[in-house]
């Protein structure tokens, strides 16, 4: 009878996954500068990950009281409670008004240009629409101003924590593993094995679009079909 093994629980640690990279392009890191340019080439690479929306697993419900003729949200009011919290912010994906029954309502994301061609941001009433202003410390902006007391009860999508320290894990779900490490090693393979740039990307995208396609939710489509009737 065969035997298995009774745990589910692997990871890799970042020096780990450093030492993958390496190998993958045909190298062993042996120097205190490798191994730190290799983190500093890790993190860039999480970076690069939040441009493209994989990091669904960091998505964040946050709930914020707001007065009357309250009309944007920023820093500790929007995120966190720490001044700068806010700018773990990426984007925000669904927000809804509530009120103090409990009551959830709807809201609509718009533009800027929308937002911003509004005469009377002060109008008054239950705010029906948002703009999300993605600076380096964003704002939320809110129309028509709060006409009483509502909670704003949000999804936030933030950043990733750092690689920090070589023993530390990423935070990143296990399935995501093969991807990481074969970024990293295409990220390496720029600085030390060109020859393998090629493959290595290759490699890195056909396992990011793998991660990709689980990394969203998965929701039934219903398709409905329009008739004209064209006279002539």
């Amino acid at each position: 009878m065969p035997t298995y093994a009774s745990t589910a629980n692997f990871d890799l640690s970042i020096d780990e996954i450093i030492e993958e990279a390496f190998e993958r392009c045909g190298l062993q890191d042996r120097t205190g500068y490798e191994i730190r340019t290799a983190r500093r080439s890790l993190n860039l690479l999480l970076a690069e990950w939040a441009n493209r929306g994989l990091n669904q697993w960091t998505i964040q419900q946050q709930s914020k009281s707001i007065a009357a003729t309250t009309t944007s949200l920023t820093d500790t009011d929007l995120f966190g409670t720490t001044a700068g919290d806010a700018a773990q912010i990426i984007d925000i994906t669904d927000l809804v008004i509530q009120d103090s029954n409990g009551n959830d309502y709807t809201t609509t994301p718009v533009s800027r240009a929308t937002y911003w061609n509004y005469t009377v941001k002060t109008s008054s009433g239950r705010p029906t629409q948002y703009y999300f202003e993605k600076t380096i410390m964003p704002t939320l902006y809110l129309y028509p101003a709060a006409d009483t007391a509502y909670t704003v009860v949000y999804y936030a999508l933030v950043r990733m924590f750092d690689s920090g320290a070589y023993t530390n894990n990423n935070q990143i779900p296990f399935r995501f593993l093969p991807c990481l490490t074969a970024g990293l090693a295409y990220y390496l393979a720029m600085k030390y094995a060109p020859d393998r740039v090629q493959v290595l990307k290759a490699i890195y995208e056909e396992e990011f679009q793998k991660a990709a396609a689980q990394d969203r939710e998965s929701v039934s489509s219903n398709f409905v079909p329009q008739f004209y009737v064209i006279n002539g």
